[in-house]
This record gives C-alpha cells, sequence and structure tokens, in this order.
C-alpha cells in the first residue's frame, strides 16, 4: 500500500466536488479526488437533476403534442419506445460525465475510483474499487459526499418498490404507479410517468404540495397536476405496504384516521433525502455532526476539524447543485488563504414540473412566518401576449419588496421557463436592486421576462397591460 500526498483531497465528485477540484487546480493547488464513479458527475448527473430533466423534457414533448389541439393541430397518440428513451438518457449522462473525466484529466487532478475513509485529521484510507487500498495524506481536505433517498421503516425492498434512483432507471412504464410525497422530486418523477402513460396518484402527508412554497403559486401546478394525475391525496399517511409477487398493496389513513387500501403496480418513495455523513471515519477527526445527520460548518464551510472542508448536500441545506458548487469555491478560497465566506442573499430554487416554479429570496411563505412586512407587486401571465401565444396564460411572477426602501428582497414565477427567468431576480437581490431599476430595465417584446418587469411596474400602479391604480 503505497502512500500518497496531496494538498487537497476532495471526497465526493458531484457538482460541489468536482467544481471544489477544478477550481482549486486552477489555482495551482496539487488535488486529489475520490468517488465511487468512474468519472466525476455525483448524483446529480448520473441519478439526478440531469437524467430528470432530460425524462421531463421528453414528457413536455408529449404534453405539447396534446395540447395542440387547441389550436388547430393534431397529432396521433404518441409511441413510446421506453428502451429508446432509456439509452437517450443515459448517453447524456455518459457524454457529460465522460466531459469531465477529460476536465479532470486536462486540469491535472488524479481522479482515485473508492471509498475514502479518515484515518485521522490528515489521512484517508482510499479503498480502490479495483481491490487495493492506498493512504492519502493531505493538507486540506473538502468533503462533498452529498446525500442519498429517505428510506421508509414500513416499506419493504421490493421490485414494485422505487426511489428517486430507481425511478430514473425507466425499467418500463407502470399502467398505475403511487407516488409518496408530494415535493419536488415525487412530483417531477410523477410528471414523467403520467404523460409517459402511467396513472399516476400523489399521496402527501401535510395540507399542501410543495410544503414551504408559496401557495399562490402551488395552486396553479395543482390546477393543471388535475388533467395528468389521476389523484392527489393530502393531509394522508401510508399506513402500510404490502408488495405481493405481481403489485403493492398499499392502507392509507386519512385525516379522520379511516383507513382504505387500493393496489398499484409501482409505488416511488420520494419522501427526501439525508446526508451522507455516516460511515467515513469522521469520529477519528474533530469533526462535529449535527443531530440531522449534517456535518457542522462555519461561513467558510470549515468544519470543526481546521484541516476539513464540507459543502453541498452534507453540510445542510438546500440540498441544491448550484449551491455546492458557490459552497466549494468558497471552501477553495479559504484554503487558498482569500477573504471569503459564504452569505448569499439568493439561493434559486426551481421545481421542473409543468409549469415550472422557481423562487429565490425572501418568499411570502417565510416573511408571513417571521412576521416582517413586505410588499408584494404581481404580474399575471394572463396579460402577456407572450404566454398567450404559448397557450399557457396561468402563470404568474411576483416581486417581495422592502416597503419602505423597495428594495428587491425575492421573486416567485410560476410558468413555463421560470427556472430560465429566476436569474434576473437572484441578480436584483444580490444587487441590492430596487423596484425602479427592474421598472426601467427594459425587457425585450413579446417575452415572458417583460412580466418580471410589468410586476414592477405595477407596485407603482402603471403596469402597461393590467389596471391596478396604486392606492394613496
Amino acid at each position: 500500500m503505497n502512500d500518497q500526498k496531496t494538498q487537497l483531497v476532495v471526497i465526493g465528485a458531484g457538482p460541489g466536488g468536482y467544481a471544489a477540484a477544478f477550481y482549486a487546480a486552477d489555482l495551482g493547488m496539487q488535488v486529489t479526488v475520490v468517488d465511487m464513479e468512474q468519472n466525476p458527475g455525483g448524483v446529480c448527473l448520473y441519478r439526478g437533476c440531469i437524467p430528470s430533466k432530460a425524462l421531463l423534457h421528453a414528457a413536455k414533448v408529449v404534453s405539447e403534442s396534446r395540447d395542440a389541439k387547441e389550436f388547430g393541430i393534431t397529432f396521433n397518440e404518441p409511441r413510446i419506445e421506453v428502451e429508446k428513451l432509456r439509452a437517450w438518457k443515459n448517453n447524456i449522462v455518459s457524454k457529460m460525465t465522460g466531459n469531465l473525466g477529460l476536465l479532470a484529466k486536462s486540469r491535472k487532478v488524479t481522479f482515485l475510483q473508492g471509498k475514502a475513509t479518515f484515518v485521522d485529521s490528515n489521512t484517508v484510507k482510499v479503498q480502490k474499487t479495483d481491490g487495493s487500498s492506498q493512504n492519502i495524506q493531505f493538507e486540506h481536505a473538502i468533503l462533498a459526499t452529498g446525500s442519498r433517498p429517505i428510506t421508509l421503516p414500513n416499506v419493504p425492498d421490493s421490485p414494485f418498490v422505487l426511489n428517486s434512483t430507481t425511478a430514473l432507471d425507466l425499467q418500463n412504464i407502470p399502467a398505475s404507479l403511487l407516488v409518496v410525497g408530494g415535493g419536488y422530486i415525487g412530483l417531477e418523477l410523477g410528471t414523467v410517468y403520467a404523460e409517459l402513460g402511467s396513472a399516476v396518484s400523489v399521496v402527501e402527508m401535510t395540507p399542501g404540495l410543495l410544503p414551504g412554497a408559496d401557495r399562490d403559486l402551488v395552486t396553479v401546478l395543482e390546477k393543471r397536476l388535475k388533467t395528468i394525475f389521476k389523484s392527489t391525496m393530502l393531509g394522508t399517511k401510508v399506513a402500510k405496504v404490502e408488495p405481493t409477487a405481481k403489485n403493492v398493496k398499499v392502507t392509507f389513513e386519512n385525516p379522520d384516521g379511516k383507513t382504505s387500501q387500493e393496489i398499484y403496480d409501482k409505488i416511488l418513495i420520494a419522501v427526501g433525502r439525508k446526508p451522507n455523513s455516516s460511515d467515513l471515519g469522521l469520529e477519528n477527526t474533530k469533526v462535529k455532526i449535527t443531530p440531522k445527520g449534517f456535518v457542522q460548518v462555519d461561513l467558510q464551510r470549515r468544519t470543526t476539524d481546521p484541516a476539513i472542508f464540507a459543502i453541498g448536500d452534507v453540510a445542510g441545506e438546500p440540498m441544491l447543485a448550484h449551491k455546492a458548487s458557490h459552497e466549494g469555491r468558497v471552501a477553495v478560497d479559504a484554503i487558498a488563504g482569500k477573504k471569503t465566506v459564504f452569505e448569499p442573499k439568493a439561493i434559486p430554487a426551481v421545481v421542473f414540473t409543468d409549469p415550472e416554479i422557481a423562487w429565490c429570496g425572501l418568499t411570502e411563505t417565510q416573511a408571513k412566518q417571521e412576521n416582517r412586512n413586505v410588499a408584494v407587486a404581481k404580474f399575471p401571465w394572463g396579460a402577456s401576449g407572450r404566454a398567450m401565444t404559448l397557450n399557457r396564460t396561468d402563470g404568474l411572477t411576483k416581486l417581495i419588496l422592502d416597503p419602505d426602501t423597495q428594495r428587491v428582497l425575492g421573486m416567485a414565477i410560476i410558468g413555463p421557463g421560470a427556472g430560465e427567468l429566476i436569474s434576473e431576480g437572484v441578480l436584483a437581490v444580490e444587487m441590492g436592486s430596487v423596484a425602479e431599476d427592474v421598472k426601467l430595465a427594459i425587457h425585450p417584446h413579446p417575452t415572458t421576462s417583460e412580466t418580471i418587469m410589468e410586476a414592477a411596474e405595477s407596485f407603482f400602479g402603471h403596469a402597461t397591460h393590467i389596471h391596478r391604480p396604486k392606492k394613496h
């Protein structure tokens, strides 16, 4: 077993890990990356963000072909070739991970395929996938081990029980599918299977879908989901799951305590994710773990062990790829001795359903919880010419403003392409823009981006395409 020395070892090669490793290499550091996969990419690229968006695009094509009859274009029912669709999705993943592997080599990053375990605060042991092992002595380490799907204790293992990873394998399109969990993962994957032909039911134990998101946005999504989902059961618990030789029998408990049973070809458990902070040898270091399993970090993403940093899902909410990437750069800057902290004012969140929901900064829900006085400026997409040409007028754009300074504190959008539009809100919040700035920035016509400008105009009571005079 040959010992190796490196300036920086990065454990985990997801969007946080590989972004940190590549940036560190660009700064001239000697970098070693350890990951179980053959190439960088992590859960996001292999089993998350990228494959799910590929399948969501396919689902959207099916949806749009069906909706086209409203304006005089009728298509035959689509024929779904599951194997070809799966191969297309896998090819995207293969290309992207392969390209990241080449980028690692071009930056002279040492990539080790295997599992890393801390021996002490300056050494990790890497058990390689080829059966060999070696110790790596490091000056600094960045922990970027990500997260995994939460399993339910009352759900037995069965080929008919899926999680987000196995659902993306797309082995087949079941005639009926129960999605357990009304969060973004469940709704995105439920949308995919519904558009591909499954009769999808969703069960959520809280009173509404997407807990935490603003209700006026969720209401718009719920209305559309009713047209593609068979049913949505809110405030309902899954009391029992009994896989049989052919399907799954599920017992539900409604808010009144009454039970009922249904049979599904498959069920998908999508009740959240938990951090991968165990079985890493962290007990051999000074790193502390929070009660929820996250690694405790400061504003520079340094753990309670001076040599070890943690980023991404393992370092806390929100569990988002773009948050991990930025944390990775902050950690590397801290290692390089630069003055840096991770304190964004607006981390964007996007739910890639149809329509998409996106928000950043302060939300109305959060403002109510914190008893903060805010002004809300809205613009309905029913008044947007571009939305009309898309035959999608159910959207909404809103700005959350400080009523005294008129500063933009947050933005939220529901509608096709909301995820592409929200970056303007991020920039507005981070730059300390006021409503007047957004109003005076000329937006191209006709686009859905105009709804941002007109939302700002509506705050002053003179949006061109709606008449809502400001109250004096």
